[in-house]
């Protein structure tokens, strides 16, 4: 399934139409000239919290993935996050903690990648779109999946994103989950916003920011954490990555990126929000994310497999109280 081909985009449409059901349908400057302009723009239409509060009524917690800044590992820690819910070793035996990811970065989809998915396509079923399993209690939704080739290129415009987003919520069939995972692009511009708003009734349980040490991260970051506050939504805590680096082979510690006005440790420290912990480079973490496995399942010893396991231990602890 093609991304201009998901159900609300009349065949006769211009290029840029931003969807029958946006709120944008029949405005935008794409309208001009569309025999369906006048129909579009007089249909009822808007997010439609009702349905979506109602979709996600099986889902225990809704946490988003941030970061102002781009490069960072934002994608990088919600597989490694979602592979670590799915496969923690306390649950093998008893209750399986059911995990989705949600990939809403829509110009650059990475997850699919990450997470071994790569070349999979979604399917729409009369009760909605099918999310794409990495293993029973592992879903993971993404215009990825939408696209003919991986290497197709996502030009929209705001109005449509949104669109995307909303149905990614409202639509997809993500049955019962322990933890929703919502990997986000750089920025707080459209995606951030819809999603805030589209979440506003069923609520958003936290967020977690993810920085670098060096400081023109750091900027970012900050701008990431006002922008949490002012759409009313909790910040779990900051976790530094790329915090030095680790060599597989002689153990020894470098830092690649100097922390010269006291990194994620005293930026949390000043924004008033915990540091869930420091995350070291290990070169293993990009092959394994390259071959779409868990980082954490085949170098556990690392130190790096170490501290997320650390901070993932601080984020379940959380939502067990």
């Amino acid at each position: 399934m093609s991304p201009t081909a998901q159900g609300d985009t009349p065949k006769d449409a211009p290029e840029h139409c931003p969807g029958t059901e946006s709120t944008q349908a029949g405005k935008a400057e794409a309208c001009a000239g569309c025999p369906n302009q006048q129909v579009c723009a007089t249909t009822p239409k808007g997010p439609d919290p009702a349905l979506i509060t109602s979709n996600l009524r099986s889902v225990k917690h809704k946490l988003l993935i941030l970061s102002g800044k781009g490069g960072v590992g934002k994608s990088t820690f919600t597989s490694q996050l979602a592979f670590a819910l799915a496969h923690d070793p306390e649950t093998r035996n008893s209750d399986v903690i059911e995990v989705g990811v949600m990939d809403v970065d829509i110009c650059g989809p990475s997850i699919p990648k990450i997470m071994g998915l790569e070349g999979e396509q979604g399917h729409q079923s009369g009760s909605g779109w099918q999310p794409v399993y990495v293993q029973d209690n592992l879903a993971v939704m993404s215009i990825g999946f939408l696209l003919n080739d991986p290497d197709d290129v996502i030009i929209w415009r705001g109005p449509k994103k949104n669109d995307l987003i909303k149905r990614f919520l409202r639509d997809v069939e993500w049955g019962e989950l322990d933890y929703l995972l919502v990997d986000t692009p750089p920025g707080t511009s459209d995606e951030h916003l819809s999603i805030a708003s589209f979440l506003k009734e069923s609520g958003i349980d936290g967020a977690i920011v993810i920085t670098t040490p060096q400081e023109v991260a750091l900027q970012d970051v900050r701008r990431e954490i006002d922008f949490c506050r002012k759409v009313k939504i909790p910040v779990i805590g900051v976790v530094e990555n790329m915090s030095g680096f680790v060599c597989p082979n002689c153990k020894g510690e470098s830092i690649i990126f100097p922390p010269t006005t006291g990194g994620g440790a005293q930026m949390a420290a000043e924004m008033g929000v915990p540091l869930l912990g420091k995350i070291p480079l290990d070169p293993r973490l990009g092959r394994a994310c390259d071959e779409g496995v868990s980082f954490l399942d085949e170098y556990p010893d690392s130190p790096a497999s170490k501290a997320y396991l650390e901070i993932i231990e601080k984020i379940r602890a959380r939502f067990e109280k």
